[in-house]
């Protein structure tokens, strides 16, 4: 099973799917009860995956590789290769998890066109674990873009009153960004030829010949900066990153609930998962420019008080909450460009972090919705006096939401903020009002809608919580506590790669030497796979091929834990 976890993981889904489409469509609650099954079984079979990666957390490179680069189609160099690292292992397991719950979460809301919607959902499911998994650029494309349909239909058909002008918006604006990112991803194609003699989309020896681009006098700086912004606004568009973000908030609002709850949860992380596994290691030397680098940062805050401002000023909660989303990543963004291994894992550890309490707020707005068919702010008041388990739970997921202490969001935001500083504290001084306004916006919400007298009399007979929408805010809640009160294995589970990557940014000629050190011995140049093999067993590679590959300013022992540069880049 080890050997095959991830086909498994990845599959199971899609299995479901295709279940799905033997069972008649008017036998709704089979429907429900088999949709149900296959998202927590995909669930419960991504479990396993847990203790296996735990055991090799430390060990360097891409770990569960299945397939070969050229397995796929030969004739254009493309495989079916997957594997993962720490950042794409927690991706994963959010992925799993928040699917299972907005599956669930969907029993009631969805009543027209059931069968469609659940074939609709797990399809989408398979495209984003793809894109964690994929280590082909040409199977990641094709999970990119597979993603984009079910979501677009999940809004245009099931969505709300104006759905239509949403789900077009969504998909002219995702489509955008993904024909400039098929260009750069040709161009490295056709480049990696050029300097290898070999076609391939494998991603791993694209990591050793797109950095050489900025450096090659047939090309040099300038079409290294132009091939960084044609990923570029592939990713901030799907962050959204300011000023790409108008698309969110009618996607959000018009969007059923699970919709909402995956859409914030996963496909957002999608574009920062894209920044950190392609624009980093491809465009060291661009990204570490001090123009381009203060262009990344500028708009990651702008986004942080831009959203957070027209949070404020919201009446509809569902768009509150979707402005809310346009802040908090971008102090995401804010701690991928900082360059420095603490910003980067706080980024990612933030982005679990947003999946889980951000996921939770939009599944509260879909309760209070399904009971009132509305989401006006003015519409309640005093709710906490007829739904107190709601309003405890809600109260809970708020209080992570804005990062206070012993919760999950905390720890992200604070490792964000301790990496900017250490880079400029002008930055970081700049992002800390987006945590303020974060608790006023959220605190004025609550206060709007719980506290104070029942002065609506259609809120008087609203029931709380039925124990199926209970569980599905037991594991947001259990995991929102864990990371803020115990984030120590999150960070662990990050170190390795995290380490390897802000090597790669300030040195790429060492990165380069270190995946080719790690590179299994009889490979063809261009075809390889990072996986740990060597002599000393324990560490998972070669300290001496390893030692003897690196240059001057990096320190690489045996234990890949001391994997760190001794020097920041330029700026």
């Amino acid at each position: 099973m080890q050997n095959h976890i991830l086909s498994i993981i990845l599959f199971t889904p899609l299995v479901g799917a295709l279940v799905l489409l033997f069972v008649p469509k008017e036998n709704k609650d089979a429907i429900r009860w088999i949709a149900n099954f296959f998202a927590l079984g995909g669930f419960l079979i991504s479990l396993p995956l847990v203790p296996m990666f735990w055991a090799q957390r430390f060990m360097p490179g891409f770990k569960f590789i299945e397939g070969t680069p050229n397995n796929w189609i030969p004739s254009i160099g493309a495989g079916y290769v997957i594997g993962i690292d720490g950042i794409s292992f927690l991706l994963i397991m959010l992925t799993t998890l928040l699917g299972w719950i907005s599956i669930l979460s969907s029993w009631t809301a969805i009543e027209n066109r059931v069968k469609e919607y659940y074939i609709w959902f797990l399809i989408l499911q398979t495209g984003m674990l793809g894109v964690f998994m994929a280590l082909d650029f040409f199977l990641f494309f094709v999970f990119w873009e597979a993603m984009l349909v079910p979501m677009y239909l999940l809004i245009g058909i099931w969505g709300g009153p104006r759905k239509l002008y949403a789900a077009i918006k969504f998909f002219l604006y995702t489509l955008a960004g993904s024909v400039l990112m098929l260009l750069g991803i040709l161009f490295l194609y056709f480049h990696h030829h050029v300097v290898t003699g070999v076609y391939t989309f494998s991603l791993t020896a694209l990591y050793e010949t797109a950095p050489k681009i900025y450096s090659d006098p047939a090309y040099g700086p300038t079409i290294a900066t132009l091939l960084f912004f044609a990923f570029f606004f592939a990713f901030a568009i799907k962050v959204p990153m300011f000023p790409f973000h108008t698309w969110l908030p009618d996607a959000h609002v018009e969007a059923p609930t699970a919709g909402s709850v995956i859409l914030a949860g996963v496909l957002l992380k999608m574009g920062t998962y894209g920044f950190i596994r392609f624009s980093l290691p491809f465009f060291p030397d661009v990204l570490t420019h001090t123009k381009v680098r203060g262009w990344m940062i500028t708009l990651s805050l702008i986004a942080i008080i831009y959203g957070a401002l027209v949070s404020l000023m919201q009446k509809d909660m569902k768009k509150l909450v979707a402005y809310s989303s346009v802040s908090h990543l971008g102090f995401c963004t804010l701690g991928i460009f900082a360059l420095n291994s603490a910003g980067l894992s706080g980024s990612v550890l933030q982005q679990i972090n947003h999946g889980i309490s951000t996921g939770a707020l939009f599944l509260i707005v879909g309760i209070l919705y399904e009971r009132r068919h509305t989401r006006e702010i003015a519409e309640y008041g005093g709710i906490s006096n007829v739904m107190p388990v709601y309003a405890t739970i809600t109260m809970i997921m708020f209080l992570s939401s804005m990062g206070l202490p012993l919760l999950n969001g905390f720890v992200g935001e604070f490792t964000i903020l301790q990496g900017t500083f250490m880079e400029n504290w002008r930055w970081g001084a700049w992002a800390v009002p987006g945590v303020v306004l974060a608790a006023a916006y959220l605190l004025w919400l609550y206060q709007r809608v719980f506290f104070g007298t029942l002065t609506n009399p259609k809120n008087e007979k609203l029931h709380d919580l039925t124990p199926r929408e209970v569980l599905t805010f037991v594991p947001l809640l259990i995991m929102a506590f864990w990371i803020g009160l115990y984030p120590k294995p999150f960070f662990q589970i990050l170190e390795q790669p995290v380490n390897q990557i802000v090597q790669n940014v300030h040195n790429p000629q060492a990165g380069a030497a270190v995946n080719a050190a790690l590179r299994p011995a009889g490979v063809e140049k261009g075809m390889a796979s990072v996986v740990p093999v060597g002599t000393d067993k324990s560490a998972g590679f070669s300290a001496t091929a390893i030692q003897s590959a690196s240059p001057a300013g990096y320190e690489i022992a045996a234990n890949p834990r001391a994997v760190a540069p001794s020097a920041k880049g330029k700026n």
